[in-house]
This record gives C-alpha cells, sequence and structure tokens, in this order.
C-alpha cells in the first residue's frame, strides 16, 4: 500500500479521478509561492503585451481541435515550456486539452476547466467519463467544459517507474514492518520505485511541480480565449487553483476549490491530518455497518468494530488470503488500500461490507478489485501512471515527511493515535519521499492570493482524505475565500447529492454570486 497521500475525487464510486496519497506530500504551497515571485511582476491581463517576450509563443498559439473518438468532445495539444525559468531554451512540454462546447441556448459564458486531483489524476478522462455529461445542464449549455492532463499525467509527457509486474510487487511490500527485515524490504522498495522514476522519466521528473501546472494552466487561459479563469477543482485540484490564483490574482474568474488542501501544512502534518480523516471516515462506516444486517464485523460501537477490522488486517499480514490471482494474495497492504479506496464515498460501503465477508471467508477477490481500482490497474496487469505522477509532483512540491526509518519510528505514536487502525501503515507510507531523486522545489506556506475576487472553498465535515480543517483553513488564508460546508460523509461535495451544495455552486457559476461565507448544507 502506497495510502499517506492520495487524494482521490470521486465523479462515480472509487472511480475516474484523482487522489492524493504518496508518502510525500502534494499540499506545499512553498514550490507555488517560489515561483509566484516572479510572476507577480506581470499585469493581470490576458492582452500578450502582458506576458514576458519568452512566452508569448506560447500565449498566443492556436490550438488545433480534432475528434477525440469520443462523441461530443474534441481534443487539442498545447505547448508549454519544459522550464518556465527558462523558456528560451526551447523545450516543450506537450499538454493533452480536451473540450465540450456549450450546449446552448443562452449566453455562452466562457470556458470553465474542471481538474479531478490527484495529483496523477486525468483531466481528459474526467471530463470525458463524467464532467463533461454529469455537471448541472445548466452549466454545461453555457460553459464550453474543458480539462486538461497536468505535465506528467496520462498523455501530457506522463512520468513513468515500474513496469506492471514491478508494481504489483510494489503495491504487496508490508507498510506495517514488524522487524528490521521487513523495514529494510520497504525501505528498498520505495528505493527501487525512485530509482524506476529516475531512470524512465528524467527529462519530466523535475519539472513537475504545482507552481509549473497552474502556469501551464493559465497559458490555457489564454488560448481558450478567456480573459479570467472560471475553474472547479476537486481535492489536489484545489491546491492547483489556490496555487493559480494566489499566482495570478488579476486573472481569477470564479474559482471554485472543493474538497479543500491547506497548503500551509507541512509534510508530516498533512499526512497525520490524513490519517485522522480515515480514522473519522471508518467510524462512520462502523455506524452505518453495526446497522445493517450483512455487517461482516458484527454488531457493537465503532471502536469495537474497528477493533475487529485491525484483527483482520493482522491476520492476513500472517496469512494471505486467496484473491483468484496466485501472484497476488490479499495480504494486508491490498485489503487496506481496498478499503481505503471504499472510504471516499459512502455509497461504495455495500461493496465494501460484501468484499470483507468474502474475504473473511477466504475470497480476497473483492478487496483485490478495490485496491485495484484505487491503482488504477487493469485486468490486463497495466498500471495507469497515476501513482507515479502522484508521488514525482508531491515529492517536489515539498520535502520529504521523514528523513528516514527512525524518524517513522518517533512519529509512530501520534499516527497511531490520530488512527488505530491505519496510523502505522500510512506513516511508514509517508517515507517514499525520503529516497527521492530530485529535490524538493516548494514547501509549505500560506496562499492568499491578495486582489482576487470571491473563491469558493467548499469542505465537507467527515472527508476522509481531505479533513474540514483543511477547507477552514484555506478558506481563511485566500483574502476573498468564502466558506461552504458540507455536513456529511465522502470525499468533496459538488455533484454528490446535496441540493443545497449544487444550488450554492451553480448559482455562483452561472451568475457570479457566492455563497455567503459559512453557509452549512446538511
Amino acid at each position: 500500500m502506497d495510502t499517506s497521500r492520495l487524494l482521490r475525487t470521486t465523479a462515480t464510486v472509487i472511480a475516474a479521478a484523482g487522489l492524493l496519497l504518496s508518502g510525500c506530500t502534494s499540499a506545499g504551497s512553498g514550490g507555488p509561492r517560489a515561483a509566484a515571485s516572479s510572476a507577480r511582476g506581470t499585469a493581470p491581463s490576458a492582452a500578450p503585451t502582458a506576458v514576458p517576450t519568452a512566452l508569448r509563443p506560447y500565449y498566443e498559439q492556436k490550438l488545433s481541435w480534432r475528434d477525440c473518438g469520443v462523441p461530443g468532445f474534441q481534443c487539442a495539444t498545447m505547448k508549454v515550456p519544459l522550464d518556465y525559468a527558462h523558456p528560451e531554451a526551447g523545450q516543450d512540454v506537450d499538454i493533452a486539452v480536451a473540450r465540450r462546447q456549450a450546449t446552448g441556448p443562452g449566453k455562452r459564458l466562457g470556458s470553465l476547466v474542471v481538474n479531478p486531483g490527484g495529483p496523477g489524476g486525468s483531466g481528459i478522462g474526467y471530463l470525458q467519463a463524467y464532467a463533461g455529461i454529469g455537471y448541472p445542464e445548466a452549466v454545461r449549455t453555457q460553459y464550453d467544459m474543458v480539462s486538461f492532463d497536468p505535465r506528467g499525467v496520462a498523455r501530457s509527457s506522463p512520468v513513468q517507474c515500474l513496469t506492471g509486474p514491478e508494481m504489483d510487487k510494489f503495491t504487496q511490500v508490508d507498510q506495517t514492518p514488524d522487524n528490521a527485515a521487513e523495514q529494510a524490504a520497504l525501505v528498498a522498495a520505495f528505493k527501487e520505485f525512485a530509482a524506476g522514476c529516475q531512470a524512465r522519466s528524467p527529462r519530466i521528473l523535475p519539472h513537475v511541480s504545482t507552481a509549473e501546472a497552474a502556469r501551464d494552466m493559465d497559458v490555457l487561459r489564454a488560448v481558450l480565449g478567456d480573459e479570467k479563469l472560471t475553474y472547479v477543482g476537486a481535492s489536489y485540484g484545489t491546491l492547483l487553483g489556490a496555487t493559480y490564483a494566489d499566482l495570478f490574482p488579476g486573472r481569477v474568474g470564479r474559482l471554485v476549490l472543493d474538497g479543500a488542501m491547506d497548503p500551509s501544512r507541512p509534510a508530516l502534518e498533512m499526512n497525520r491530518d490524513q490519517t485522522g480523516g480515515f480514522e473519522t471516515a471508518l467510524r462512520s462506516f462502523a455506524r452505518d455497518c453495526a446497522k445493517q444486517p450483512d455487517c461482516p464485523l458484527g454488531k457493537g460501537s465503532p471502536e469495537a468494530i474497528a477493533d475487529r477490522l485491525q484483527d483482520f488486517f493482522r491476520k492476513v499480514d500472517a496469512q494471505p488470503v486467496p484473491s483468484g490471482d496466485p501472484d497476488r494474495p490479499l495480504g494486508e497492504s491490498l485489503a487496506t488500500t481496498g478499503v481505503i479506496a471504499a472510504l471516499y464515498d459512502e455509497s461504495a460501503w455495500p461493496q465494501l461490507r460484501e468484499a470483507l465477508a468474502s474475504a473473511m471467508n477466504g475470497d480476497g477477490s473483492g478487496l483485490l478489485g478495490l485496491a485495484d481500482s484505487y491503482y488504477e490497474r487493469e485486468p490486463d496487469g497495466k498500471y495507469a501512471n497515476l501513482m507515479f505522477a502522484n508521488a514525482a509532483v508531491n515529492c517536489l512540491d515539498q520535502p520529504p515527511a521523514f528523513a528516514g526509518p527512525q524518524a517513522v519510528e518517533a512519529a509512530l505514536p501520534s499516527f497511531e493515535k490520530a488512527s488505530p487502525v491505519f496510523g502505522a501503515g500510512l506513516a511508514w507510507a509517508s517515507l517514499n519521499c525520503a529516497y527521492w531523486p530530485v529535490k524538493a522545489t516548494g514547501a509549505a506556506g500560506a496562499l492568499a492570493a491578495k486582489g482576487a475576487p470571491p473563491i469558493v472553498v467548499v469542505g465537507t465535515i467527515r472527508d476522509p482524505a481531505t479533513p474540514y480543517k483543511w477547507a477552514q483553513a484555506l478558506a481563511k488564508q485566500l483574502d476573498s475565500g468564502v466558506l461552504l460546508t458540507y455536513d456529511g460523509d465522502g470525499h468533496t461535495a459538488y455533484g454528490r447529492g446535496s441540493t443545497c451544495i449544487d444550488t450554492a455552486i451553480n448559482t455562483y457559476l452561472l451568475e457570479g454570486k457566492p455563497p455567503k461565507d459559512g453557509k452549512k448544507c446538511a
């Protein structure tokens, strides 16, 4: 399991979109802050005269739209500089872009750029599978729905690290080491992962920071012909959006940051916070499970049910359960990942109950399937580059949470306090970036976006991956932040069944009227 900082948004249950869980952290904003120092010298305008001379060819390029192979969608390729500090070097990155044009009738409001999270989630996949067809009709009628695969992701110069068989092996490494040999095996796995990334992706690896992706998004805004950026970002996409706003406050239109991250939190604190978030989600699942006739964890208090789940993890740690794949029995790491995957969305709880019941009766295929959906593993054994891009961005955005195993051991009590069930595994997973081949270019720091118009920050009270206090913190950091709260379960809030949330966001996107700061929806 590599689940310490992988944020996943769910458009459909544990399906398509992004995550945030790598062992490093993706919440940093020192990287964005470092880049912001140079970006703030430009005037907040889409006009070519506001753009540095070396960047004008990128801002003035014309996109050549073509059929995507998916009805109703068009695709294009946008060029951006590999290194914004040296755009004159002429080294480019191709960014894959897709759109579904406004369906009309009525006034067209421009482009609505969406990002599903991650880091590592494919924006194009999210657009075609959900946002471009599932966002409210009134929004799709008036906006061109647009997304892109950020640099290093999917179709945009993807980071590559391990082969399918190597990744299968990596996902089974014990991340709750009980002795020196298991600890050494875990460290070796992290080193092998990092070395694979360096060997297969040396050119792009130093240039996949959130700050660089935010600057790419400004090029996208310009080539789409929009003076201001209108944007909905979920999960890690909130960090990308907040970074954009801090870099280009004068180019901010209507921004929605749903399932918000707190860019001021260092990696260690972020990982520990997220550990507590999964514990909160587990308790919600446990309370619901106890009411169901098919709960495999029995009746009783959430604490009692959580204890039984932990006992199950211990059993499969000692003796993995057959899964239908002889090379991938269900051990503790895969079982834990499967459970965490289902905690992102309460609509997956019935599936989780069924998978746990089967695993406790000797069939681990259900939990393995959940883990595979989390890792984006295909039936043929190939993996999307989600986990590779996730680590690459996280490890570049902030220094590692831990310098080595001794630091993890010192922090274990605090992680286990945050979550008796998940604490140890998520603490050890946070060691990943300690062995990264590229030094971090960013650090934690608040984002203010001074001068930007109102930015709507959405937080879900029992969100497993982005704890509610992160949304509260980001809304306070942003000079124009407006906090919208969903008193519910699951990761993110927009489009997940709350008429109150959806109405507030739709009104903002369509009419420019933000909700009242502090508005709460049940």
